[in-house]
Formats: structure tokens, sequence, C-alpha cells
């Protein structure tokens, strides 16, 4: 089956209501698993798995209500697109830093939720105020500094995705035959239907390899039910339900996270664009780049106060724009409409938190892997000259050596020790200072690096 280059419904097309679900449904398939994962990931790796269901609820029912902004638009805030919204995975080192920070000065569970999302809440006006002048920051912002960052992104999480496929952090039975079988077991899964010429097959690999390790994980009487029998029959948000905290030492690399994903979702709705057959040049399409953003911004605040974690637009959701070749955003409502529906059920939540984590880390290093990739495809989607080169090596070199050696940065100061241990942080900054500081020539001969 090839993928679908035509479009049967325009932007502002209306599609019968069979047509509109059935894409709907289509892509839920291709951004259920990313829009709960990072959940999963923070909770599961700060030990907050008596939360989890209810975070998961309140995850997809803020990204409900944030598709619908996105795609409805109201004054400026909005692209108009069929731009889903989903819990952002560029965002995990950040916030796992500053989770650790509470809990090892004592923080009990409520003070690590309310220190994540206090940080959350205020760094989403970054976001707001950074769409206003998206279009001024091109020549700071550049394919080569933000395919920096991404891959900077991508080979940190790898990290959190291979601990989880071994068992998880600090488990008797870290690195047992049975957890890297499940895993890797997970991880062939991903591989295989991600390599079949059907699209819908590719699209739900996660999905299907998820599945499947988890009835090994119960063959193997890896699974626990009990989780799920003392659960109430619907999640309501509550604003701020586990209150709010802020500290600038982890404050910083938060907000520049979000000066980054503003970035990434400029990228996203003009690719958005381009598959719906609109401008990506032009008014038109500046008005929609400042609106998506802004309405990342501001869906980013209000996942704050409703107890989830920053959003952002997904880029997999583009594909199925591609594939369906339905373009209207009267698709978008009913997205939204179903990601509601199902945040109501906390046994959504519940269902997900009984996967063992080796499944999870199975499923999660393959999706960390491609954000390492995109990133290089990225850099490498113009020359490499030797300016480049020598800011790729210097801001990767110095980004992922505070990973590798983190107590490189032990003696410094709280505040900067908090700010330069984060790989991301470190590799974004010192890309865009190089890149002030090295001018490009025009005149600068074909001197490829090796």
């Amino acid at each position: 089956m090839q993928v679908n280059s035509e479009i049967l419904y325009g932007l502002h097309d209306k599609p019968k209501v069979s047509h509109c679900i059935t894409a709907a449904i289509q892509h839920l398939m291709a951004c259920f698993i990313g829009i709960i994962t990072p959940t999963l990931i923070i909770g599961n790796t700060l030990d907050l798995q008596a939360e989890i269901p209810y975070l998961i609820s309140m995850a997809l029912m803020v990204s409900g209500v944030s598709t619908f902004i996105q795609a409805k638009t109201f004054g400026p805030i909005g692209s108009g697109l069929i731009a889903v919204q989903g819990t952002s995975f560029t965002f995990i080192g950040a916030l796992l830093a500053a989770g650790f920070m509470v809990k090892n000065n004592g923080g009990t569970k409520d003070d690590i939720l309310a220190m994540m999302f206090g940080i959350c809440f205020w760094g989403a006006f970054v976001e707001i105020f950074l769409s206003q002048f998206i279009d001024k920051v091109k020549g700071i912002i550049t394919p080569l500094t933000t395919g920096i960052v991404i891959t900077t992104i991508g080979i940190t999480l790898i990290k959190v995705g291979m601990t989880d496929l071994a068992g998880g952090f600090g488990v008797s039975d870290f690195g047992s035959p049975e957890n890297l079988l499940l895993g890797i077991t997970v991880l062939i899964i991903v591989v295989a239907f991600n390599a079949s010429k059907r699209p819908m097959l590719r699209l739900s690999a996660i999905f299907i390899g998820m599945f499947c390790g988890s009835l090994l994980a119960w063959w193997f009487d890896m699974l626990n039910f009990s989780a799920m029998l003392d659960l109430p029959l619907i999640s309501l948000p509550i604003p701020f339900k586990y209150g709010i905290a802020f500290q600038w030492k982890v404050f910083i690399p938060v907000a520049l996270v979000y000066f980054l994903s503003a970035i990434e979702t400029a990228g996203d709705l003009t690719a958005n664009s381009l598959f719906c057959r609109q401008p990506i040049t032009g008014p038109l399409y500046i008005k929609r780049i400042k609106g998506g953003i802004l309405a990342d911004g501001i869906n980013s605040m209000l996942a704050a106060v409703f107890n989830n974690f920053p959003n952002t637009t997904f880029g997999q959701n583009n594909a199925v724009i591609q594939m369906t070749g339905v373009a209207s955003r009267q698709v978008a409502f009913y997205i939204a409409g179903l990601l509601v529906l199902l945040g109501l059920f906390p046994i959504v939540g519940a269902a997900m938190q009984l996967i063992p984590k080796p499944v999870l880390g199975g499923a999660t290093l393959v999706m960390f892997a491609t954000i390492a990739v995109a990133g290089v495809k990225i850099l490498t989607s113009e020359a490499i000259d030797r300016r480049k080169s020598l800011i790729i090596a210097t801001s990767m070199g110095l980004g992922l050596g505070v990973m590798m050696v983190p107590a490189a940065v032990e003696q410094l100061p709280e505040l900067a020790k908090n700010i330069f241990s984060s790989s991301v942080t470190v590799a974004g900054f010192c890309a865009i200072l190089l890149s002030i500081l090295i001018p490009e020539k025009s005149t600068e001969p074909q001197d490829l690096a090796i």
C-alpha cells in the first residue's frame, strides 16, 4: 500500500462523520503511546506509581483540550491545523533533575509534583513570549543549533530507555535474563512492524510491541493487577491538586527547553502546513506559526494547572495526514473529544501502569533513538563545513561530557551545578553562543568535515 499523497478533504472541508471518526482513530493510534509515555517514565523513575493513573488521565484530557484549542483557534491563539498536542518528551531530563532534587532533600510525592508543575507553569511564559518574535530569531535558531539540541536530547534519553529495558533503576533483578529477553523481544517487534510496507502497521508498531510484551510478561507472571482494584470510576481535573512550588536552579533548564520546544514546534507546523497544502511562506504562514507556538505555551500552562507536563505538537500525526489524505481540521475536534473521553476514566491510566519496565524500555529505546536520528538528519540536511563541525563537536562534547561524567560539575555553586548538569542545557547554550561568535563566511570554500 502506497502512501496517499492526494488530499481527499482540504483544511476547511467537512467530511462525513464516519470519515472523521476513522481518521481520528488513526491519529489516536499514532499519538496515544506518545502522550502517556513521558508520564509513565517520570512517574516510575521518581516512584510516583500511586499517582500515575490520575496523571495519565490528566495527560489525555489536557491533550484533548489543547488539540481543540490548537485547531479551533481563539483570536491569535492556535494554528488552525490538525496539530495534535501531547505531552512532550523533551522536558523529561530537566523534570527528572528537578524531581530528584526535591526527593533527595526529603520532599514528599506531593512536593515533587508541586515543584515540577510549578516550574512548568512559569516556564510556559518563555514560549508565550517567544511566539511573538519567532520570525526574528531565525538567525540564531538554525538547523545547526536545533539539530545539536535534538540529537543531545535523544542520546540523553537512550540511557533512560536502556535502564528500563534492563528492569528499571534500583531493582534487585536489574539486567536479569528475563528482563533482557522481555525488553529485547518488544524492541524486535517494534522494529519489525516499523519495517512493514503497510502504513497502519508502522503507525501501530509501538502499541503492538507493548501489547505483545505485556502478554509475554503475563505469561512470565510479571503483571500485578491488584493496583486496579481501588480506582474511582471517573477522574475529574483538580487545579493544582498537588500544590505549586518554584526554585530558580531547576527552573532555568526547563526554561531553556521551552525555548527550544518553540523552535521544534515551528518545524512541526511547517511540515503540517506542507501536508495540508497550505503556504509555508508569507504572512499566513507566519501567522500560523506564531499562533501555534502561542497555543503551545498556553496549553503547557494549562497542563501545569491541571497536573500534566508540558504539551507540544506531535510530528508523527503529520504522517497520518499524508497517509489518509484527510487534512480537514474537523478531524482534530474528533481527536480532541476521544482524548478527553479516555482521560475521564482512570482505568486507562491504571492499565498503562501495569506495563513492566522492560516492556516500556524496549519500546521507548527505539523512540528515544529515533529522536537522536531526527537530530542527525537535521544536522546533515546541510553541508557540514569546518565552522559547523567545530560547533557540533564543541557543543555535543560538552553536553554529553557532563552526562557521562556528572562529577565534573559537582564543585560548582548549587545554581550553576543544576544548570550545567543538564546535557541539553549545556549543548543548547554552547551551540547558540558559538553560532553567534563564529561568523559564517559567505565565501568559505567547500571544506567538508570528515
